[in-house]
């Protein structure tokens, strides 16, 4: 079963058989306009809950992708780098940005689920 969390900083979270696959929603890449760079952490990096590990930037600002969990980097998606667009396309699907190993599933407990998130967006 997969399930999707949200944060408060507009990440969202999709946990796999103990990884998670972390982006930024479609509602902080509508806030944030056309990106034209991202930087990914690289492969093997170990995050700690809430620290910045990525960071998007648009004609308008750049913003940092905190990892809503611990654990380590596994993968990340280098056809972002490419294509920065391709996160205001496909935000919650294939914009992803990093997959983290998770070495504490119950850290993804605090998070919100979609219809909390929907309701803290407006």
């Amino acid at each position: 079963m997969t399930t999707t969390w949200y944060t408060q900083d507009h990440e969202w979270i999709r946990v796999e058989n103990g990884v998670a696959t972390i982006g930024i929603t479609n509602h902080a890449q509508e806030q944030l306009g056309d990106l034209v760079f991202v930087e990914l952490p690289e492969v093997g990096r170990a995050v700690g809950k809430g620290e910045a590990a990525a960071v998007v930037e648009s004609v308008k600002a750049a913003s940092d992708v905190y990892t809503p969990v611990s654990g380590e980097i596994v993968a990340v998606n280098s056809e972002v780098t490419g294509d920065p667009a391709l996160v205001n396309r496909e935000a919650e699907t294939g914009g992803w940005l990093m997959q983290v190993r998770l070495s504490d599933p119950s850290e993804t407990a605090g998070l919100m689920d979609e219809a909390a998130y929907k309701a803290f967006a407006g």
